[in-house]
């Protein structure tokens, strides 16, 4: 019972936290947080509980099934209120102190009702080890089954069914307190309505998500998917298709061309008989199409870290449309590793490299643009090879922009900063890198571009007075000093 509780305590803190980082962004904040106030919370139910003094065992069956409840739906109650309203952080830390709250009632509560049948330091011995070998069991199998299983809605509603399991089977084997008949009864009820509650929960869960990130995203939900690494949403608009990872939009199709064009032609056409092309990042194929325009490219590699996106892009008939197939292209591989571990390892070189990681908004992310990150790719360049890495906005993050470009100098290139105007994204930035000075990039694939042309590519090398450069430290791994200047100068804006 004990390891029960436990694990699913454990689980609604995260399934909070994991809610946060996935509207509001910044992990490490959002968990820091929510953690922090949900163990705040735990104390004080224990504290609560030195108040209790009647019927603990009912008392015990009553907290299990609020925790049953309110931890049950609060996955789906966060992303309603995210969708339909502007309290999503009062109703988030509600939640962690209501559930924290109920979660230490329970611990001390059935440690007193025990301790009528079991010695004071047996029983203190066994509900510690199971309690924190149920915070194992619920960390692990939060991360590695319950949510690319279920997802984050079905995880907290399942849990929540374990606690009403608790509750009722209570009812049987704690009903010290619970003598007379008809209050036994209503206990028992109480504890099928709420396993009944939570069921029509699970039944109905996907409905919920989809509402709520209809209302977020708008359009037709065409793909709603939950891997280990991240939720994926493509949407249908009068205007074309988007892709939201983790609530951040990726791309839109109505002007997708622009950046990825942008982001591939500058690069190849700098490297003269470019052969070997590694993309890092970029799974939904779009910055492969580019690359393929080039007939000189005999071998291109693409390392994404989340198989569910190269699957999806590689498979899904509207996906394979817009990216050409390029997934399947004879002459791409596809390795699902995380691009900073595997480069790390490489001893092959690659003529261009192009880093298309989406923006620096947590650390897991910002490591992919620190100096040693960028060490790495220099030294897996051929002579003459060139790098390209997405470098988020030089308008709406003009520190974070030029962060990005001072870490390359540091890390031993010379580097081209350059930009184009995407209007799903505004002002755009780009920093195009090489182990030695080089003029700028004139030559464009033969085959016939959406956007660019001679004259547009030499615009973009062109900045306005208001992204021109300023101060910026190095991004290493020990400082992560973009992710402090990306998520500053994007909050102003948000």
């Amino acid at each position: 019972m004990v390891l029960i509780i436990a694990t699913a305590g454990l689980v609604y803190e995260l399934v909070m936290a994991a809610v946060a980082s996935y509207v509001l962004g910044d992990s490490v904040t959002q968990f820091s947080i929510v953690i922090g106030v949900y163990l705040s919370a735990l104390g004080l139910g224990a504290y609560i509980s030195r108040f209790i003094e009647r019927d603990l065992a009912a008392t015990f069956v009553n907290v299990e099934l609020g925790a049953a409840l309110l931890g049950g739906f609060s996955a789906p109650a966060l992303f309603l209120a995210y969708g339909f309203t502007h309290a999503f952080a009062f109703i988030l830390y509600a939640c962690c102190v209501a559930v924290g709250t109920l979660v230490g009632l329970e611990l001390p509560l059935l440690i007193r009702i025990l301790e009528r049948q079991i010695s004071f330091k047996e029983l203190i011995a066994r509900a510690l080890t199971f309690d924190y070998a149920g915070a194992l069991l619920g960390s692990l199998a939060f991360s590695l089954l319950l949510v690319p299983e279920l997802g984050l809605v079905h995880t907290s509603l399942a849990c929540g069914m374990l606690n009403a399991l608790v509750a009722l089977a209570s009812t049987f084997v704690l009903d010290l307190d619970l003598r007379d008949r008809p209050a036994l009864v209503r206990a028992r009820l109480r504890a099928v309505l709420v396993l009944v509650l939570l069921l029509l929960g699970m039944v109905q869960g996907e409905r919920v998500l989809e509402a709520s990130e209809t209302a977020i995203f708008g359009g037709q939900q065409l793909i709603r998917a939950q891997s280990r690494y991240q939720r994926v949403v493509l949407s249908e608009h009068p205007a074309g298709l988007t892709l939201h990872l983790n609530g951040n939009l990726q791309f839109a199709s109505a002007d997708e061309h622009r950046y990825h064009e942008a982001l591939v032609h500058p690069a190849l056409g700098a490297t003269p008989n470019a052969r070997s092309v590694l993309i890092a990042g970029g799974g939904d194929g779009l910055a492969a199409r580019e690359v393929l325009r080039w007939p000189d490219v005999r071998e291109v590699t693409l390392v994404d870290l989340d198989p569910l996106m190269t699957d999806l892009f590689r498979s899904e008939p509207r996906l394979t449309r817009l990216n050409r197939g390029a997934l399947s292209n004879p002459k791409l591989s596809i390795v699902n590793e995380d691009a900073f571990v595997w480069l790390g390892r490489q001893a092959r070189r690659f003529d261009v490299m192009i880093f298309d990681f989406p923006d620096p908004s947590n650390y897991s992310l910002g490591k992919l643009y620190s100096d040693r990150m960028y060490r790495m790719a220099r030294a897996r360049l051929t002579p003459g090879g060139t790098l390209v890495v997405q470098a988020t906005s030089p308008l709406f993050a003009r520190t974070a922009f030029w962060c990005v470009i001072a870490t390359l100098e540091n890390a031993g290139f010379h580097v081209h900063p350059y930009r184009v105007f995407v209007p799903s994204f505004g002002e755009w930035g780009f920093a195009l890198a090489r182990q030695e000075a080089a003029p700028l990039p004139l030559r464009l694939p033969e085959a016939k571009l959406r956007y660019l042309d001679a004259a547009t590519l030499r615009e973009l090398f062109s900045f306005a007075k208001d992204m021109q450069r300023v101060p910026a430290q190095t991004n290493r791994l020990n400082n992560q000093a973009l992710v402090g200047y990306y998520l500053r100068e994007w909050a102003r804006w948000n």
